[in-house]
């Protein structure tokens, strides 16, 4: 199967139902070989297709596999702050955050041990971005989470997040409030656990 046979069956996607999702997504699993392809139509950004293609992709490492991200690490870093596409920009923070769960999860995977400094940096840099410009409440959501977690291991991010929270974040939409909120309370018991 080729990438023209996968965009083909992207753009016969009508809406982002489960059932739409999975039987895409159905295809990637069985032809692993697609998902580099899905991959690169995620990050093809003048295209509405995009946003189809990071639909799928973040089923997959929702639903299936997220550690087939793994050899795609780089690109998928390197690539999130070029999306242009609200819809596309979801479901790539969505990846991020559980990245960033996989990271700091107690036992050991793969993620763990792949991920390096410079794609967390791009994950955080961007992550910031998504923050301070207009974006949805989901993508506020998700990056939130993501933040707060890498700014465990680093010490110049919970400051930042805490700041941006309390001078932007607290004054938008209720689900923002509330995850702003709960992520302060996070920074909190953390800066108590370690004096």
């Amino acid at each position: 199967m080729s990438i023209l046979f996968l965009t083909e069956q992207l753009n016969n996607i009508e809406n982002a139902k489960k059932e739409n999702r999975q039987r895409v997504a159905n295809i990637v699993l069985e032809n692993q070989n697609l998902f580099k392809d899905l991959i690169y139509i995620t990050f093809d950004v003048d295209h509405k297709t995009s946003i189809k293609a990071a639909w799928i992709l973040e089923w997959i490492c929702t639903h299936h596999n997220l550690e087939w991200m793994i050899p795609h690490l780089d690109e998928f870093s390197e690539n999130i702050s070029t999306l242009k596409f609200d819809s596309a920009i979801r479901p790539c923070a969505k990846i991020c955050e559980h990245l960033a769960e996989a990271y700091f999860f107690k036992h050991e995977n793969q993620i763990k041990k792949e991920l390096t400094v410079q794609q967390i940096d791009n994950i955080v840099e961007t992550g910031f971005d998504w923050l301070i410009t207009p974006q949805k409440i989901a993508v506020r959501a998700y990056t939130m989470t993501t933040l707060y977690l890498f700014g465990l291991k680093r010490d110049w991010i919970h400051p930042e997040l805490k700041h941006i929270i309390e001078t932007k974040i607290i004054h938008e939409s209720k689900g923002t409030k509330a995850r702003g909120r709960h992520i302060l309370e996070l920074i909190e018991k953390h800066q108590k656990t370690r004096l």
